[in-house]
């Protein structure tokens, strides 16, 4: 009996982590871990390029690795050569911790890097701000950049910043990575199907819970670009437009949640926009309209448990429902809802998706795949051209004046500009 008992023991030891991976639970577990693992530690490329693209980074911000740096590690033709920061010993040790071999420091860094004549791309993630300036500067060096959202503080300064990307036959391209993952063009295929009917309504939201974002983040700085409808509410404003496919035609209505200390920043806020009905298909007589919901101090519940992130967007139609929670990171995790029925008023059917594409790419990863892809004169499987980042910051833009907040002003930098702006 103890030997039998021993046996069936040493069996079930042995089969229990095949028994636990094929279970539903530990299997979905199981492909979280190791998706989270190959991103902060991809593997190298099987066969690099020769000569791979030569990426800089102005500023060591936050974002750089999971944005450039990892995705670039298993790029077969990319490669991060330098990063610029104010201050020396910062740009020594981010290069130091990420395997970069140039750091350049102190006053004139960023200038330093853009001269490099070793430096293609340039990434700027500097605070929305500065992104016009050195945008501009990095462009009139000759260099391509992938610019992180939003793209300026006015439409004006995109206008601008594209117009003389053209010029010069350079790319410039707007780092709205969660468009580029497969999660993303699965809701998108599917709203775009008719499986859900005519759109009537869009609801997107970006909020976070207090915490977070402290006083001293320059996302509460007026003078860099700060507030919330600029960071997380360019995202909601840009999936309403992915999603509808066109632009809204007025703000209906707009709110913004200020703090008595930062009067000009908003902290949270809510947004309803008009859209024209999808393909001028005759439905409801109130039309599409888009809610966008975004904050970065959700308040905890019963004054003491902090609120979870809210991350979706949801598109509702005569037909039923589809919605993509955490569409800003569906490579951690999402889940895709479907609700729909064969005909108007008919039971709703209900089904969830999900589309995690390639194991341990990023949405930063499949950005990048495209924006290499265009700079080889390849066309990516999926691009948003400059027009795209104009309007988005002219309704951001909107959207500010209808809170009675203003535009975010605009830089006073002397730069460089195109022929005829």
């Amino acid at each position: 009996m103890t030997r039998s008992c021993t046996l069936w023991s040493d069996r079930l030891a042995n089969a229990l982590p095949r028994i636990l991976i094929n279970t539903p639970i530990m299997t979905s577990l199981y492909g979280f871990v190791k998706r989270l693992y190959l991103v902060f530690y991809p593997p190298a490329p099987e066969a690099p390029t020769e000569s791979p693209l030569r990426f800089g980074v102005l500023g060591a911000a936050r974002i750089a690795p999971i944005a450039l740096i990892y995705p670039v590690k298993n790029h077969s033709d990319a490669v991060v050569k330098a990063i610029a920061a104010r201050d020396q010993g910062r740009a020594d040790a981010f290069a130091k911790k990420h395997g970069i071999p140039k750091a350049y420091g102190g006053p004139g860094a960023y200038q330093k890097l853009l001269d490099d004549p070793e430096i293609d791309v340039v990434y700027n993630p500097l605070p929305n701000g500065l992104h016009y300036e050195w945008t501009m500067k990095a462009l009139a060096a000759g260099k391509h950049v992938l610019l992180e959202k939003p793209s300026a503080d006015t439409a004006e300064e995109t206008r601008k910043m594209f117009a003389f990307a053209q010029e010069k036959r350079l790319v410039l391209l707007e780092a709205f990575h969660y468009r580029f993952h497969p999660a993303t063009r699965r809701l998108k295929e599917i709203v775009d199907s008719g499986e859900i009917g005519i759109l009537t309504k869009i609801e997107t939201s970006l909020a976070v819970p207090s915490g977070l974002i402290d006083d001293g983040n320059i996302r509460m700085v007026y003078d860099l670009g700060g507030g919330v409808m600029m960071d997380n509410g360019c995202y909601t404003l840009s999936m309403s437009r992915y999603l509808s496919g066109a632009d809204p035609t007025k703000v209906i209505s707009a709110k913004a949640d200020i703090l008595p200390k930062f009067p000009l920043v908003d902290i949270g806020g809510t947004a309803t926009l008009a859209f024209p009905t999808p393909g001028g298909s005759t439905g409801p007589a109130e039309g599409l309209t888009a809610t966008l919901d975004v904050h970065y101090r959700l308040p905890p519940r019963f004054g003491f448990l902090p609120q979870w992130p809210k991350v979706f967007a949801r598109v509702t139609g005569t037909r039923g429902s589809v919605e993509l929670n955490n569409f800003v990171g569906p490579w951690i995790y999402h889940q895709i809802t479907i609700e729909s029925s064969e005909e108007e008023g008919g039971p709703l059917q209900k089904r969830t998706e999900q589309r995690y594409g390639n194991l341990g790419w990023t949405t930063y990863r499949y950005q990048l795949e495209a924006f290499v892809d265009k700079l080889r004169g390849r066309d990516p499987e999926h691009w948003f051209d400059a027009q795209d980042s104009i309007t988005n910051m002219e309704w951001i833009e909107t959207i500010y004046k209808e809170t009675g907040l203003g535009s975010r002003p605009p830089s006073t930098a002397k730069v460089p500009q195109a022929t005829g702006t």
